[in-house]
């Protein structure tokens, strides 16, 4: 067995531990009505699109998400967020070298002991979710958890849901698919986003992700059988039916209780929050590795942190 796969199955157990952190560090976090920007690199990147996106949904300000190195400098805003398993990536320690002083900054770190700490404002520190991986799983979802329950999301009930993630069939053989493109809505655009890394980071695997609502405006054209589309959190009117009209396979991550019919995954009867879906993306991922004889734990030209000279 990979390591990630024990990383990917301890989710719900850290799940839970943020949501108690949450309660501790509150003081650290944005309070409702702040302009805040969440920045990070690569799946953490994708974490702060889920938030930013979820936080202004629950009505709590307006929140912006950057990848770091593209942070707009000429912007201000009360309070800013870098989320970083490693704590040493480049771009994260340039950019809060370069608000320091000017703009309170929190970082949620796996490694209290990293150098991200000295240049943060405030640190929460998270090494119940750090990570041997290269690829990551656990650390990302739980930063979001956190972030999550100070908006007041029911983490306890999301970590229920987890756990049946961890344990139930995939809900479509890996082996059986040459290409997957991920769909979201809101604050799940951030998850297909991650969705699609991972099978590119695990697998080599050829797969995208888009809006939902955008996915018809061209990138439908690659949808064929053989083909899968996998989408997390609302469905636009028609969706399922464009896509099964091209012959691609078509899962719906939104409830669990499966079942398969003409060929698509669908909807069972008890909802689940599209965050415990993305476990299963996961999943897909390592499960594409191995299919394709790759080790999921020794990514082809990736390392844990990106660290520029």
């Amino acid at each position: 067995m990979a390591y990630v796969d024990a990383e990917i199955a301890s989710q719900p157990d850290c799940w839970r531990e943020a949501a108690e952190l949450a309660g501790v560090v509150q003081g650290d976090l944005p309070r409702p009505g702040e302009r805040v920007a969440v920045v990070g690199c690569g799946t953490s990147w994708f974490m702060a699109m889920a938030y930013a996106a979820r936080r202004e949904q629950a009505g709590q300000g307006e929140t912006d998400a950057f990848q770091a190195s593209e942070f707009p400098a000429g912007r201000r805003y009360d309070r800013l967020i870098a989320i970083t398993r490693s704590g040493t990536t480049t771009e994260v320690l340039e950019l809060l070298a370069a608000l320091r002083g000017r703009t309170p900054t929190t970082v949620i770190v796996g490694d209290p002991a990293s150098p991200v700490v000295e240049l943060a404002t405030a640190t929460v520190a998270m090494p119940f979710a750090d990570e041997r991986s290269v690829v990551q799983t656990r650390f990302a979802t739980t930063a979001l958890a956190l972030l999550r329950a100070h908006l007041g999301d029911p983490v306890a009930a999301l970590a229920a849901d987890a756990e049946v993630a961890v344990r139930s069939p995939l809900p479509i053989d890996p082996a059986t698919i040459e290409q997957a493109t991920f769909l979201g809505r809101g604050w799940t655009v951030g998850l297909a986003q991650e969705a699609a890394l991972k099978c590119r980071e695990a697998a080599t695997f050829w797969a995208e992700a888009y809006p939902a609502m955008d996915y018809r405006h061209g990138p439908i054209s690659v949808a064929a059988p053989g083909r899968l589309v996998w989408a997390f959190g609302e469905l636009p009117d028609g969706l399922p039916e464009d896509v099964a009209a091209t012959g691609a396979a078509f899962v719906h991550s939104r409830t669990h209780g499966w079942r398969t019919v003409l060929g698509s995954w669908s909807a069972g009867r008890t909802p689940v929050d599209p965050m415990a879906d993305l476990i299963l993306a996961q999943r897909f991922a390592v499960s594409l590795a191995t299919s394709r004889g790759l080790d999921p734990d020794a990514p082809r030209h990736l390392s844990r942190s990106v660290v520029l000279t």
